[in-house]
């Protein structure tokens, strides 16, 4: 087979998966997950076969394994939701299953986090621009958050007034940290050239690196060992209904239903905008059709720096909900949820609405991968593999579109490209316009 033959093989394929219903986008996706779990089934019982057991947890064929990979799967999607069902036998529902558990309030929580920062990432894709800083602006909103909420909490008043203040302050300064931060590699983009990807991965270590000094020099909590900033008072944080309703979920889970609506509500809004409003627009179009954009009108430096704060602002407000609502102050080992919102909004087809089932997918396989290491014996690195293969195979068909999305042209005509007006601009740099406005 030629060059030519193979890229037009590959220009084709480009060209079905982005021309894909929603429909079959998502059968695509279950039948990936389906393929994800025979692959891992089959991991399973392979590890379980050369492993060295006491007694086999199951025997196929005649051939006794230590691992059981329909266990091994019930185990992980029964824990996150708390034991919904009988281990024993799964198509028994679990009588003593109560909606507030512990399990699902692990998984609610990571859901919630994971909202926030594939948000993030799914704005700046959807304006062409790979944000991998995720991490390090959660990082900067987080630190800003644990350090303003801590010392305003000694001038508001306490109980529910001083919470109605703290709360809504944390989660903005929060924001304005986490967009500053992003607006930096957004600005270098705009008027340097420089590649995004390289700034907002360097300053993901630099977050790292200034935020442990400043905490460890002068915020300090001098009553802790470790490098961390005092806590913040209870009646600052994000506590489960469960504080203050006789209903809820555990404390123990570090899950907050008013936390998890906030990022409903902003996944609304961020929809809103990007879809319907002339800023998500100029964003989009921005994205898909830089050239086009700019002669139409739109001012791409000025795009590049608000998208990039924009998506910098969701992140750290991610940072603010951690702070507020799992570790009640900022401390050294910020978990990864900035490089999982990535995957999340690949996931997702960086669309601000289906980062909510994306989210759920992840939580759910993050939470469900304790219980399995608990209640199976199965080593923490093969449930970690486990996870890896679900995402892995149900991202890829996304992530394949996504860059399909960027090289294929669906029109027909490689030298006519959409003008912002709706018209069309050819190579000669003539414009046959849309319809004016009235």
């Amino acid at each position: 087979m030629s060059g030519s033959d193979s890229q037009g093989g590959v220009k084709g394929a480009l060209e079905r998966l982005v021309g894909l219903s929603g429909v079959e986008r998502l059968l695509i996706s279950v039948a990936a997950l389906v393929l994800a779990v025979l692959v891992g089934g089959a991991l399973v019982l392979v590890s379980g076969r050369v492993a060295t057991c006491e007694a086999a947890a199951a025997t196929y064929f005649g051939v006794g394994f230590c691992y059981d990979p329909i266990q091994v799967y019930l185990v992980l999607f029964n824990g996150a939701l708390g034991g919904l069902f009988a281990l024993n036998d799964p198509a028994v529902f679990n009588p003593n299953w109560s909606l507030f558990n512990f399990g699902l309030a692990l998984t609610l929580k990571e859901t919630t986090l994971l909202v926030f920062t594939g948000l993030s990432v799914a704005v700046a894709f959807r304006a062409g621009l790979f944000n991998i800083g995720t991490q390090g602006q959660l990082l900067i909103g987080a630190l800003t958050t644990g350090i303003v909420v801590f010392y305003a909490s000694g001038v508001t008043p306490s109980g529910v007034v001083g919470g109605l203040i703290l709360i809504p302050l944390g989660i903005t300064v929060g924001a304005l940290a986490g967009g500053f931060y992003g607006a930096i590699p957004g600005a270098l983009k705009a008027y340097a050239d420089a590649n995004e990807v390289i700034t907002t991965i360097m300053l993901n270590f630099i977050a790292a690196r200034v935020a442990f000094v400043l905490v460890d020099e002068f915020f300090k909590n001098p009553d802790s060992q470790v490098v961390e900033t005092t806590p913040i008072p209870d009646f600052g944080l994000l506590l489960p209904v469960s504080s203050f309703l006789p209903f809820g979920f555990p404390q123990g889970g570090d899950f907050s239903l008013i936390a998890l609506v906030f990022g409903l509500v902003l996944v609304g809004v961020l929809y809103f905008v990007i879809e319907r409003t002339s800023f998500g627009y100029d964003l989009r179009t921005s994205g898909q059709q830089p050239d086009a954009a700019e002669y139409g009108g739109v001012d791409a430096k000025r795009t590049t720096v608000t998208s990039m704060a924009l998506s910098g602002a969701i992140g750290g407000i991610g940072g603010a909900v951690w702070v507020l609502m799992v570790v009640g102050r900022w401390q050294t080992g910020v978990p990864a949820f900035g490089f999982d919102g990535i995957t999340v909004s690949i996931l997702a087809g960086n669309n601000p609405l289906g980062v909510v089932p994306a989210a759920l997918l992840f939580g759910t396989l993050k939470s469900g991968s304790l219980a399995v290491q608990f209640q199976t014996g199965v080593p923490k690195q093969l449930v970690g593999v486990l996870r890896g293969l679900i995402i892995l195979f149900v991202a890829m068909p996304e992530f394949f579109r996504m860059i399909g999305t960027r090289v294929v042209d669906l029109s027909g005509d490689d030298d006519t490209a959409v003008a912002a007006d709706g018209g069309t601009v050819d190579d000669d740099a003539s414009v046959e316009g849309g319809a004016d406005d009235e």
